[in-house]
């Protein structure tokens, strides 16, 4: 068994982990103590780094999950198609408002001064006019453009600032027609296949075929990693329930999303992300600045601490950090942190829709009736555990979407699968050693992996998800009912 499952607090947490790594993160004790604390999931970020680092890092994550048998996955974030300006022959100029600047998509190689840089996509001046508000270095300085001619974007400082080399370029209100994956994406997407990735991250995602091109190039790289969808443009909100299907996870990107729609809406699309994501039974994650002070303070601001709590509570699977712990001073003590506040949330959270009105009832798959079968009856009747016997995790995943109390321990022999699964709200998953060809033995096994760690207790009630030839995947189809009484105890020898 994942030895954290059900003897370290932290783990017993419902709500998921994801940190980035980064030179924080490079030394072996505080990547154990990272994981001790309550990492589910490390991310890569391939807009910082070369490939040799990134390759180190996820090695050294799968060692120390080995070492403290932990079942902790690896994300792989795509750079995706962000625009961003050029270099200052300086490195930096100073703006004030009311100074004409011009974006140049024509000589984007000739260095900046305060008259105008370069810019990297080459599109720019065919996706603006006149009255856009272009926003730079994530809405610090806006420019509000006054013309277009060729590929020059003649602009109006409207706020100033210091703008420095290759800060990011957004267009309020979105619009902007780029691609969701970049030339520079594809190596990284053979990377990935390479290091094993568990979860593939495609940035700047505007419409499905964004994932499934990804997927596919996947795919034919030999990775079967889950697809996430980032969402940080406007044109992502507008196709969202398409990229819900496509994808695999949704990821709330708060960053880009919020300058190209304004910090105002951003509570309400969070909300309405992450209900339209559960909707379609897909995963959610919630990203970006959650514990920002931390990069400095060893305590959270109280409006962080809200925050994730806010996140919590709107039902996201998993919360994520990046400079908190990539480059931050106390990537442990934010993580110990963030574990404390989602446990607090966890406390007050009330479930909507517990007896899985919310989902589809137009079942594709057994698995899923069964699923669905399993949280009515564990919403309704008393129980203390669900054991999910499963092969490639879809149970787990399809019990995960009906939010409820009731912890899910997802037993699988597939190791694959059990890293997938560690990003899953209110599952816990288990390495399964029983032999597959006696349904019997490998029940017993189970509730006594449970039994010896005190994730249940005598007379607990325990619901079961199996398939008739278990350790096959796409196989369940049956839900057994178990009392911890003498009973049970003779029949599984527990």
């Amino acid at each position: 068994m994942n030895t954290g499952a059900a003897k370290n607090a932290s783990h017993r947490r419902r709500t998921k982990i994801i940190a980035t790594m980064g030179p924080g993160t490079d030394d072996r004790e505080t990547l154990e103590g990272l994981i001790r604390a309550g990492v589910d999931v490390f991310r890569l970020n391939m807009s910082h780094g070369d490939a040799e680092t990134h390759v180190a890092r996820a090695n050294m994550v799968r060692q120390a999950a080995r070492d403290l048998r932990w079942q902790v996955a690896i994300l792989v974030d795509l750079q995706g198609p962000k625009i961003r300006i050029e270099k200052f022959g300086e490195g930096s100029v100073e703006l004030e408002s009311g100074d004409h600047f011009t974006l140049d998509a024509d000589n984007p190689e000739v260095p900046g001064d305060r008259q105008r840089v370069g810019v990297s996509y080459a599109g720019l001046p065919n996706d603006v006019a006149a009255g856009d508000t272009l926003l730079l270095d994530d809405g610090m300085i806006s420019l509000q453009v006054q013309s277009v001619h060729g590929g020059q974007v003649q602009c109006l400082v409207e706020n100033g600032g210091t703008l420095s080399d290759r800060k990011g370029l957004n267009l309020q209100g979105g619009g902007l027609s780029i691609a969701g994956l970049a030339d520079h994406d594809f190596p990284n997407i053979k990377l990935a296949a390479e290091m094993g990735a568990d979860f593939v991250a495609v940035s700047f995602v505007s419409n499905a075929a964004d994932i499934e091109n990804a997927r596919e190039l996947l795919r034919e790289a030999g990775s079967e990693a889950a697809l996430v969808a980032k969402i940080e443009r406007m044109e992502a909100i507008e196709n969202l329930s398409e990229i819900c299907d496509a994808s695999d996870v949704i990821m709330v990107a708060r960053g880009d999303l919020g300058v190209e729609i304004g910090d105002e809406e951003l509570p309400g699309l969070q909300k309405h992300i992450i209900r339209t994501a559960i909707r379609h039974n897909r995963i959610t994650a919630t990203a970006t600045q959650m514990m920002q002070s931390m990069i400095e303070n060893p305590i959270p601001s109280r409006a962080e601490v809200l925050d994730v709590a806010n996140a919590v509570l709107d039902g996201t699977d998993a919360v994520m950090l990046s400079a908190e712990t990539a480059i931050g001073n106390h990537p442990v003590k934010v993580i110990e942190a963030l574990n404390r506040i989602c446990l607090g949330a966890e406390r007050h959270f009330e479930a909507e829709g517990g007896d899985g009105s919310h989902l589809n009832v137009r079942f594709e798959r057994i698995d899923q009736a069964i699923a669905m079968a399993a949280m009515f009856m564990a919403t309704n009747v008393s129980v203390q555990a669900i054991v999910a016997l499963t092969e490639s995790g879809s149970t787990a995943q399809w019990l995960s979407r009906v939010q409820s109390s009731v912890p899910i321990f997802a037993f699988s022999t597939n190791k694959a699968s059990r890293r997938r699964m560690a990003i899953y709200r209110d599952v816990f998953p288990v390495k399964l050693t029983a032999e597959c060809d006696d349904a019997d033995a490998v029940v017993s096994d189970a509730l006594r992996t449970l039994l010896a760690h005190g994730a249940v207790k005598e007379n607990d009630r325990v619901l079961i998800t199996m398939g008739d030839q278990m350790c096959r995947s796409g196989g369940t189809n049956t839900l057994r009912f178990v009392r911890l009484d003498a009973e049970a105890r003779d029949r599984y020898g527990i």
